[in-house]
């Protein structure tokens, strides 16, 4: 395939999280306007992967220099890999990564696979590994990010498409509206407010007038029954990822961390209270949508990466006060992207 014709099947790669699969979801929709997508991701972005507009056909990979806790690399599973990518007969794949992502070990594979065109960005030297790389490493949101890769490659959003976050129609709430969620997990305990200020701001929140929904994952449960309380309603482990989509999507307003369901209420449309860690850079990985910020960016563990929060009491979340959440909530009720 020359570069300048017509792709049949584009494979886009997106290896981490739902959340960071949802950020993809614009370089998707500007691929899907040429061509058949197929989406590589890992089993814990396959959730957010079904509600992707654009999305042709899923296929799931955990890959060892992504995920954590990281599998051996073993050579069956790279050989039953590279098989797999030669089945999608792809005419040309864009790797989307992170900042702090090397693309050029799924390059190779791809290579191997037999992938004529591979686009991506990448700091290091790909030599024959990329068709078109991209060098420069703009601090732009993530979803902006990844668009530029689809850009380089040929593709961009069909006419009256904004380049939002976007997902399918999700199922209708459960919940009878008005009310706000409290989401307080995250995938990375870090960047996760502590359940104690969480239950403290439902408390905050209802004393305020508003109804309150506490929404969390199956493995959450007990901590979405103690943030909850005897105020809120506990939708923790009951819903799925698309069902939970259609909880945020009724809701006046989410208060959450840099996790997951912060990208879904954006894609659903509903503003966010982002209770955002700084141990990556909000410029990037803040809520794409309408948001108030809070948390101490400027905190000792900014830019560290950390899982585990590094510095004693979780200053940079847990100084924020419940009445700064309600005030923030109040902010956005009734504005909705």
């Amino acid at each position: 395939m020359t570069p300048r014709s017509t792709p049949r099947r584009i494979l886009v790669a997106r290896l981490d999280s739902d959340g960071d699969v949802l950020l993809a979801g614009p370089a998707i929709r500007a691929a899907a306007a040429s061509g058949e997508v197929v989406l590589l991701c890992g089993h814990a972005g396959a959730q957010a992967a079904g509600l992707l507009p654009g999305v042709s056909r899923v296929v799931r990979w955990d890959c060892p220099w992504i995920v954590t806790p990281a599998p051996p690399v073993r050579e069956p599973d790279i050989d039953g890999i590279v098989a797999l990518l030669k089945g999608v007969r792809a005419d040309v794949a864009l790797i989307l990564t992170s900042f702090h992502q090397s693309p050029l070990p799924l390059a190779l594979l791809l290579r191997l696979a037999g992938v004529p065109r591979i686009v991506a960005r990448s700091t290091d030297y790909p030599g024959s590994l990329l068709d078109v790389r991209l060098r420069d490493d703009p601090s732009v949101p993530e979803a902006e990010r990844a668009l530029g890769v689809a850009r380089a490659a040929g593709f961009e959003l069909p006419p009256g498409d904004d380049g939002r976050l976007s997902v399918v129609p999700p199922p209708e709430s459960p919940v009878p509206a008005p009310y706000v969620v409290v989401h307080p997990g995250a995938s990375v305990p870090a960047r996760a407010w502590s359940p104690d200020r969480c239950a403290e701001a439902v408390r905050a929140l209802c004393a305020a007038g508003h109804r309150v929904v506490v929404t969390g994952g199956p493995k959450e449960t007990a901590l979405t029954a103690y943030v909850a309380g005897e105020d809120a309603v506990d939708l923790g482990g009951r819903t799925t990822f698309a069902e939970l989509a259609g909880v945020l999507a009724a809701a006046d307003a989410v208060v959450v961390g840099n996790t997951g369901p912060a990208h879904l209420a954006v894609a659903v449309g509903t503003p966010v209270v982002s209770l955002f860690a700084p141990v990556v850079p909000a410029e990037r990985w803040a809520p794409h949508g309408r948001h108030v910020l809070l948390g101490d960016q400027d905190a000792p563990c900014a830019g560290s990466r950390a899982r585990e929060c590094p510095v004693p009491g979780h200053p940079c979340l847990d100084r924020v006060e419940p009445s700064e959440v309600v005030a923030a909530v109040a902010e956005l009720v009734g504005v909705r992207t």
